[in-house]
């Protein structure tokens, strides 16, 4: 039972700071390491992807409209057509960079030690950022005329959160931003992105993985993911308003002090 109720835990921070620019992966594995949950280090590394997958359902429901809509104009409306081949773009890097070194992402990345130094270092750079004239100066408003130039550099920022600690939506939206996009066009871009980066890279690592996972830790998965989802969905909302139109400012200061008190727990020996 006591391993049940730490991965409804895991599940709610996962559905909470998924959306948010400071790294939903990081504190799964900063919080696995403190609950310890009872997995194998693999299905430990496994358990942080898999439930990642609530949270993109929760974003294809929150979208659903919008993504039934585009999926009736896709046959003939150009401007969808290039939206979507936009993001098929934006996904390549990641998902090839991520599948040749995923082995070593897992195995050598998935450490708190290196989730609070990208927190510290994702933070200066927010920090920096918002105090550039790239975060104030007019910016293009409609994510539907992103052009595959964009996508392509997008992606590439994207590439980044394959570290964890980096996080996904910081890369995506920093990289649109970086390209032209107002902070809202970005994220709301970086949340459709979401959808095949976050459900391929599950499926993908769900399929590489069932060597290591067991039957017993199945239901610690499935657990996960739909406490996930149901978080994500009560908060994506307010995180999306939050996020699109609020200075990164105070998730750097906030990065860098939670990156300082992992390595303080990590010397001590906590985690």
């Amino acid at each position: 039972m006591i391993e049940f109720i730490k991965v409804i835990l895991l599940g709610i921070v996962e559905g909470v700071t998924e959306f948010l620019p400071i790294s939903s992966t990081g504190h799964l594995i900063v919080a696995a390491a403190l609950l310890r949950p009872g997995f194998s280090a693999s299905g430990e590394s496994s358990f942080v992807l898999f439930i990642q997958i609530g949270a993109v359902i929760a974003v294809g429901l929150y979208y659903l409209r919008d993504l039934l809509a585009q999926a009736r104009a896709l046959p003939s409306d150009r401007d969808v057509q290039r939206f979507w081949l936009s993001i098929i773009i934006a996904v390549v890097p990641a998902a090839l960079i991520g599948f040749v070194a995923r082995g070593v992402i897992k195995d050598v990345l998935f450490t708190p030690v290196v989730v609070a130094m990208m927190l510290i270092l994702g933070g200066i750079v927010f920090i920096v950022f918002e105090r550039s004239p790239l975060a104030s100066r007019p910016a293009q408003i409609d994510m539907m005329g992103v052009s595959p130039r964009q996508a392509l550099i997008i992606g590439i920022f994207q590439t980044a959160a394959l570290i964890p600690g980096v996080s996904r939506a910081a890369a995506s939206i920093l990289g649109g931003m970086v390209t032209g996009f107002s902070r809202e066009a970005a994220t709301r871009f970086s949340f459709f992105l979401a959808l095949p980066t976050l459900g391929g890279a599950t499926l993908a690592d769900l399929l590489l993985s069932l060597d290591e996972i067991s039957g017993d830790s199945l239901p610690y998965f499935f657990l996960g993911a739909v406490v996930s989802g149901i978080t994500a969905w009560l908060s994506i909302g307010w995180l999306l308003r939050y996020v699109s139109r609020s200075s990164f400012t105070p998730f750097g200061v906030y990065r860098i002090a939670a990156g300082a008190i992992i390595l303080i727990l990590a010397a001590a020996g906590a985690i």
